[in-house]
């Protein structure tokens, strides 16, 4: 289970930059020796962090105003490169929760919403147009039941989701947990099946 997923408000720190990869998101020695919970601080620490370890002050993450901002803004293909559930639990240590941009990795895009977090894509113009609102750390809001999302000066931005994907994020469940939504269905067809083909069911019994 997840947390669902319904309306946040909050900063969206603009990271306007395209093709960033999981490397940069997390870098897959972080992933060998820490747990899930554990990989915030390591976030975009190429980014983030000066050779010596210490904070680049010239870096947007590292603005106070888009500390623990729920809401990433990125340019094309975020996320790309190679499979890595945990780019995603790395955002989440910071406090991510959804990302507005206008293309994502195959991968990283299906791994959000695994994770309860909502990749929302738009027109590369629209992230900007954003990007350009929220560039003093004002507040947005991300509403996935009317899916809108509105600027600081109350301009609405409709996106578009896939609904069983929506679905899935509003109720805080994964694929197992949507398809186990329809348990009665699925066992009132395990009945009726095995009166219909007794030979598909050597035990006689519906699965426990």
């Amino acid at each position: 289970m997840n947390t669902p997923f319904t309306t946040i408000t909050g900063p969206a720190v603009p990271l306007m930059r395209p093709n960033v990869d999981t490397d940069v998101i997390i870098r897959i020695e972080r992933l060998t020796t820490l747990d899930k919970t554990e990989l915030g601080p390591y976030a975009f620490e190429a980014l983030r962090r000066r050779p010596d370890g210490s904070e680049d002050p010239d870096c947007v993450l590292n603005a106070p105003c888009f500390r623990d901002a729920p809401v990433l803004l990125a340019a094309e293909n975020f996320g790309c490169g190679s499979s890595r559930e945990g780019a995603v639990w790395a955002l989440q240590g910071i406090g991510v929760c959804c990302v507005i941009a206008p293309s994502y990795g195959d991968i990283f895009w299906n791994n959000c919403f695994q994770n309860g977090v909502l990749p929302i894509t738009l027109p590369i113009s629209q992230v900007q147009a954003l990007a350009t609102r929220c560039a003093n750390g004002a507040a947005i809001t991300v509403d996935l039941k009317a899916r809108t999302v509105a600027a600081p000066d109350g301009n609405i931005t409709p996106f578009t989701i896939d609904p069983l994907r929506r679905e899935a994020l509003l109720y805080g469940l994964d694929d197992i947990g949507l398809t186990l939504k329809d348990d009665e269905l699925i066992r009132e067809w395990q009945a009726s099946d095995r009166q219909r083909r007794p030979w598909a069911w050597p035990s006689g019994r519906p699965r426990p």
